[in-house]
């Protein structure tokens, strides 16, 4: 990390949390970052469902929510950026205050509700997309709304021609009994509509299925049979956490979604378990803040990571160094490429 990206960090340490996210998106909008441009080398080049990547670290949604600076996080170095949660309607999202920095955690927890600009204004920015990167949006639904299922297959609709993929997220736990979508009849349901817009679409995408870290091993294999049964094409394992086990920060009793360093082991072994149930392409997602942590969840069962905490304390420089990073650990193991080393060590997981 630079001096200059040092010193960036600490200035938006001081600022609210949810302010320090809203600059750090118009620093990105005014060039204000790395931009050294995705790392790849043969060892790091892969594909998830089809789509080529020239590195497997991806951007998890939450970040950019309203697909506000693409351009600038096409040359972050990502392999593949998810932007959204992206609702047919606006909506503001929960009351303030709803992010909470855990520094001494490197951890974060949010309450936003599904914030954003709706799928009309975020299909318009979507448009103007930077060529060559890969971007995904992530589908939600609204809060007041009386068809949730029928949201998320209303914003492909609206979106999906626009994207490389789109997300199913049911796996917030800060919209009122969205998590209950993911039941087996409830989301059989909701994925079988969707999966039919996709169908509908001029050329069709793939589509992912994101799931929560708090699941019995029942509701694992419930959701990895009806993934297989509606033949979705990856699961994003895992979204935020409601657990607070060995929290050591001021804030660790906010109600909201854990996401960052504590969330790494239990989001990990609910991604070899998975693993172990389905041969759907998996995304690694909680707690990755470094190489060995992105190499951890690849040898657990991930084609590919996705990391957003750890820039809260990183900076973006994290994402070419974790890329970097995983290229030696490839290397130093024999490993040709990524593909060779998904899921090797399942079993220290499970």
């Amino acid at each position: 990390m630079s001096l200059l990206e040092k010193a960036g960090l600490s200035m938006l340490h001081r600022l609210d949390p949810e302010a320090a996210h809203g600059a750090s998106i118009r620093a990105l909008q005014a060039g204000l970052a790395p931009a050294p441009g995705a790392f790849s080398t043969d060892r790091l080049k892969t594909q998830i469902a089809g789509i080529p990547l020239p590195n497997p670290i991806g951007l998890a949604a939450g970040y950019d929510k309203n697909a506000q600076a693409l351009s600038a996080l096409s040359r972050g170095g990502f392999g593949f950026i998810e932007v959204g949660a992206a609702t047919p309607r606006p909506q503001p999202g929960n009351p303030r205050p709803r992010l909470f920095r855990l520094s001494e955690d490197r951890a974060a927890i949010n309450r936003f509700g599904f914030n954003n600009d709706g799928m009309e204004v975020i299909a318009t920015r979507l448009a103007k997309r930077p060529r060559g990167a890969v971007i995904g949006l992530n589908l939600g639904a609204n809060k007041d709304s009386e068809d949730r299922a029928g949201d998320f297959a209303r914003v492909l609709q609206r979106c999906g021609s626009l994207v490389d993929f789109a997300t199913v997220n049911v796996s917030s736990p800060n919209t009122e009994k969205l998590r209950d979508l993911q039941g087996r009849d409830a989301l059989s349901a909701l994925l079988r509509g969707v999966m039919d817009t996709r169908d509908a679409l001029a050329s069709p995408i793939p589509i992912f299925l994101k799931i929560a870290p708090d699941l019995t091993p029942e509701d694992l294999a419930d959701i990895a049979a009806v993934a297989q049964d509606t033949e979705v094409d990856a699961i994003i394992a895992t979204n935020t956490t409601l657990n607070r086990d060995g929290l050591k920060s001021a804030f660790r009793d906010e109600a909201g979604g854990l996401s960052g360093q504590p969330l790494f082991e239990r989001s990990t072994r609910i991604l070899a378990q998975l693993s172990a149930l389905t041969t759907i392409p998996l995304v690694g997602v909680g707690g990755v803040g470094s190489a060995e942590q992105a190499y951890a969840k690849i040898r657990a069962g991930a084609s590919a990571v996705q990391l957003y905490t750890a820039l809260v304390y990183g900076g973006l420089s994290l994402v070419s160094e974790i890329a970097k990073g995983l290229d030696r650990l490839l290397e130093r193991d024999g490993f040709a490429n990524v593909a060779e080393a998904v899921g090797t060590a399942r079993q220290d997981w499970l």
